[in-house]
């Protein structure tokens, strides 16, 4: 998920072309995580961009990975 941006469908509507970027901090190893093929970093943030119409499911992604959402911005065009 981290880097990713709408594609498909959800980017041709208004709500799938709004970007949010989450900046999170704590995200750690667990049962879910071991399925990656990489490490979840202890110390940091992580930054994690998603559309609109993406929000909560990504919001309750991060509490499942014990991450702690710090800061939600808007990406804008410009």
């Amino acid at each position: 998920m981290l880097g990713q941006t709408a594609v498909g469908s959800a980017a041709t509507t208004q709500s799938g072309a709004r970007m949010f970027r989450y900046e999170v901090v704590g995200l750690r190893q667990n049962d879910q995580t071991d399925r990656n093929n990489y490490q979840i970093r202890n110390s940091g943030s992580v930054f994690i961009t998603v559309p609109y119409n993406r929000m909560n499911e990504e919001m309750q992604r991060i509490a499942r990975l014990g991450g702690r959402i710090v800061n939600i911005e808007p990406l804008t065009a410009e």
